[in-house]
């Protein structure tokens, strides 16, 4: 990125140890050392007089020596009290060379460094960084405010500073701006090499708290071009997949999608034949479509599955439905086989619960080509498993997978490149998905099916946990159903949550007229399975269950959520959980039940909850109160990896980052390359076909 040789080893005085050390910090390159920000800034630039400190401040005093002595007690230490004339300070060492006590002899001029603290009868330093100087001599002061750097054990402060000090002017020497004013958002905004010095070297005037906070244009100059090359990777991966690789065209299976909508046993809403067609359209071209179904809980997802499917099976070709659990691959499961079976087509169940006997024989059946769905969960990408010709590939929940899970998916379909269709029903903002999927086409379902319920949320404390008991009871002497959702399986001294078999066993005496059941996720497959198929059969009225049941429960009767420990939880799984509850035609409710006393973010989420039931409200809500996080999955944490820009405080320049993305694709290619290059290096691997 910034030199001829970029390896930490390169830098003088750089061994294997501090390699070692520099890898703790995510530190490889030196380019990583510019993009390692300070956490704070000292100011070294001014000294401080005696008399004007306070305790707290960290200042730059110095003075003269006026005596020294080694002080005997339960800790042995080595006081020392300079003076300026306008005050005295003392400083004091705990642990120190036997030749430090020789050395500060009195009349002896020091500057110190260091924090200021209330001491006996004076102010005091403890272990101040100090030098010996001559009086009046200031021309040794910095210039720049002194950076302070996360670090580690072995790599202090002063070697941390000397090694940015290098890249900076290597940089200086070897960098190159490649992005003019005219593809910034900001007129004014510094160029890259003086926006890495005003972040690691600032004048003393520098608003450092702006900096810190990345509001700063240094920073926002330097997490733009970051944003940028992590969009131009994905954009450029998306144009050589579609030049390179060869999709099959899946325009044979109209008929048998034709036939599936006719015994659906449900009209499609419009968004839900809008998607379909956009599906379908895809899958008739011979490039991959790669496409990201977005859709609230409950707005109908599975059903434009089950159409890819059918046309993938209609057109020759098998399809492979991946979800991340058992419990959600079961629902799938028990989905799919209710609709495709009844038209002849025969699915495999692929799950690590899944017997060796079930699991050859699926396998069987796949590499035949006898079944035309295979339904699971990490399991399908195991290596043993083996398609006949896989054509599809859909991915619920397509967040909580990791790259290279996905491409050995992909992997098991040969020479062609197999369609692909991922879902998630944690939304994401509009701006947000255009950015960080911009290798995928995305839709939308923003549509709920007819004929469901309201849901009406409500927050109570636990202290009113006998009057939820009684609600839970007129419910079930209704006829209808409930679940009762504990955030542990075991106690937890820590956490000070009940544990879900403690609750149900409880819930069991106070309500014994009552079926009661429990599921959670330390439970085995078939056990969980027998549950949920009691549940839904109406067999039992209660469930008890760990946030297991988020996604992949479907069980119209339910009409009644409550959900313990609810400030332990984010908006995104409170929304999910949410969900599980009106499916029915009946009105529901989900009761927030908290354990006081809240703290401002736990308050601000159950009154969201409280508020609405739009889970794109509640994504834009939850992006502002705690940032991006499981929206991304492993594109924020491992394929993205930003190191400066927040995809929170950062989206204002998503516009730009698209709009300048797309140009210089288009008319500046050695710069997207350069820019790729500086940025992602060997993750861009990632990005090519």
């Amino acid at each position: 990125m910034i030199a001829p040789d970029w390896r930490l080893q390169a830098l003088p005085g750089v061994g294997e140890r501090s390699v070692q050390r520099l890898h703790r910090l995510n530190i490889y390159t030196l380019a990583d050392l510019l993009l390692h920000l300070p956490i704070r800034y000292e100011d070294r630039t001014r000294l401080r007089r005696i008399a004007d400190l306070s305790a707290g401040e960290r200042a730059l005093v110095e003075g003269a020596i006026a005596w020294s002595e080694v002080a005997q007690g339960r800790r042995r230490r080595l006081l020392c009290r300079i003076s300026d004339g306008s005050g005295q300070l003392d400083l004091v060492f705990f642990n120190y060379p036997p030749k430090t006590a020789e050395r500060l002899q009195r009349g002896l001029w020091l500057r110190c460094f260091g924090e200021v603290r209330a001491g006996y009868g004076s102010l005091q330093m403890v272990h101040p960084e100090y030098k010996r100087v001559k009086p009046g001599d200031t021309d040794r002061l910095s210039e720049a405010l002194t950076p302070v750097y996360r670090s580690t054990d072995g790599l202090h402060q002063k070697k941390l500073r000397s090694l940015v000090d290098v890249a900076l002017e290597l940089f200086a020497q070897h960098g190159q701006d490649h992005l003019d004013g005219s593809m910034l958002p900001e007129s004014g905004w510094p160029g890259l090499l003086e926006a890495f010095q005003q972040i690691h070297r600032p004048s003393p005037e520098t608003d450092t708290q702006a900096l810190l906070e990345g509001r700063h244009p240094a920073v926002q100059r330097v997490a733009y071009e970051e944003l940028l090359a992590h969009h131009l990777t994905l954009r450029r991966y998306r144009l050589n997949l579609h030049a390179a690789a060869t999709a099959p065209v899946l325009d044979g299976g109209e008929g048998l999608a034709g036939q599936l909508r006719d015994t659906l046993p449900f009209e499609l809403t419009a968004a839900q034949l809008r998607v379909d067609s956009e599906v379908a359209a895809d899958m008739a071209q011979p490039s991959p479509m790669l496409r990201l179904l977005q859709g609230d809980v409950g707005s109908g997802k599975t059903v434009i599955a089950a159409l890819a499917c059918a046309r993938a099976i209609g057109s020759g070709y098998q399809a492979a439905v991946m979800a991340p659990t058992e419990l959600l691959a079961e629902q799938h499961w028990r989905t799919l086989s209710s609709w495709l079976i009844p038209l002849e087509v025969e699915l495999a169940w692929l799950s690590g619960s899944a017997s060796t006997a079930q699991r050859r024989s699926a396998m069987q059946s796949l590499a035949a080509g006898r079944a035309g769905v295979a339904i699971g969960t990490h399991a399908l990408f195991q290596e043993a498993v083996e398609f006949f010709r896989l054509g599809l590939v859909v991915i619920d929940e397509q967040h909580r997978f990791g790259v290279n899970q996905r491409l050995a998916l992909k992997e098991k379909a040969g020479s062609v490149e197999p369609h692909q269709l991922s879902m998630t029903a944690t939304p994401i903002p509009r701006t947000l998905a255009m950015t960080i999927y911009a290798d995928l086409d995305v839709s939308l379902l923003d549509e709920r099916p007819p004929g469901r319920g309201e849901v009406k949320t409500v927050a109570v404390s636990s202290a009113r946990r006998d009057e939820v008991i009684e609600r839970i009871r007129g419910a079930l002497l209704e006829g209808r159903q409930a679940y009762w959702v504990c955030t542990l399986v075991e106690a937890s001294e820590e956490l000070d949550a009940q544990a879900a078999e403690e609750t149900a066993e409880e819930l069991a005496r106070e309500l014994d007229e009552c079926t009661i059941g429990l599921i959670h996720g330390r439970m085995a497959a078939a056990e969980k399975e027998r549950a949920m198929a009691q549940f839904a059969a109406g067999e039992i009225e209660l469930l008890v269950a760990t946030t297991v049941i988020e996604v992949g429960v479907d069980v119209a009767n339910a009409s009644l959520m409550i959900i313990d420990n609810a400030e332990r939880l984010g908006l995104a799984q409170l929304h999910q959980l949410r969900g599980r509850v009106g499916r029915g035609s009946s009105a529901s409710s989900c009761v927030l039940m908290y354990h006081g006393p809240l703290s401002a973010v736990s308050r601000q989420r159950l009154e969201v909850m409280r508020e609405t039931t739009d889970g794109f409200v509640i994504a834009e809500r939850d992006l502002q109160i705690r940032g991006p996080g499981e929206f991304l999955g492993s594109r924020q944490t491992g394929d993205l990896g930003l190191k400066v820009a927040d995809l929170s405080r950062d989206k204002a320049l998503l516009d730009t980052v698209q709009r300048v993305a797309g140009r210089l694709l288009t008319e500046q290619p050695d710069v997207v390359e350069a820019l790729i290059e500086r940025w992602i290096g060997e993750a861009q691997r990632y990005g090519q076909v």
